[in-house]
């Protein structure tokens, strides 16, 4: 698995278990490659694409919790295995997908096995984890119009153009759609953007950018 370097500390034998023990599954873009509420049955290792992984709230509002890209793995996979549990989240394939998919007895007799493959393992969890807290942290105390800046400039092509919903950013931001339409409607008043239906256009990015950077 080159596309793996983090991979690369496995020994042979680890290299050799990990390949007899895996198949490859692929998934189209726009699959729910694992759902709230079922059965955790192998580890993945993304390849190619990229993984959305949320958490829906019982009043239906979505968060992004954090997305598994090529040679990532994901953390609520990793628990509900080790914890024998069901997922507690959802993963959407964005694109299409290619994994390494390791099920869970492979997994367990490589973790013993492999001091490769455990580094592999608790490393990702560990840089995850770092990322979910940084996550919590913005959500929690972040201003949102500070935040919303940021999006912008980073969602936005070199024209500017940025074709995304308000619900979908409110899914990004994790807050309500209404709260994210406010503060739009507030940055085409003060002509940093131009609005349009599932698409707008950054009239300003210079004043978006410095808002981002209070």
């Amino acid at each position: 698995m080159a596309e793996v370097p983090a991979l690369a500390g496995l020994d042979t034998p680890g290299r050799a278990l990990l390949g007899s023990l895996s198949h490859a599954m692929t998934a189209p873009a726009g699959m729910r490659v694992f759902g709230e509420g079922s059965p955790c049955k192998a580890f993945l290792i993304v390849r190619s694409g990229q993984i959305r992984v949320c958490k829906t709230g019982e009043t239906g509002r979505e968060i992004v919790l954090y997305r598994v890209g090529p040679g990532e793995t994901c953390i609520v996979t990793t628990a509900c295995l080790m914890t024998s549990t069901d997922y507690d989240a959802d993963g959407v394939a964005e694109s299409d997908i290619v994994a390494q998919a390791l099920p869970l007895p492979g997994f367990m007799s490589l973790l013993a096995q492999s001091a490769g493959f455990r580094q592999f393992v608790f490393a990702a969890y560990g840089a995850r984890i770092a990322d979910l807290l940084l996550r919590i942290e913005e959500v929690a105390f972040g201003k949102i119009d500070q935040r919303l800046a940021a999006m912008l400039g980073e969602r936005a092509d070199a024209s500017g153009l940025l074709e995304m919903t308000h619900y979908d950013m409110a899914v990004e931001l994790g807050t309500a759609r209404e709260v994210v339409s406010r503060q739009l409607k507030e940055f085409e008043r003060n002509g940093w953007v131009r609005l349009g239906r599932g698409q707008m256009q950054l009239m300003d990015a210079k004043a978006l950018a410095a808002l981002a950077q209070k």
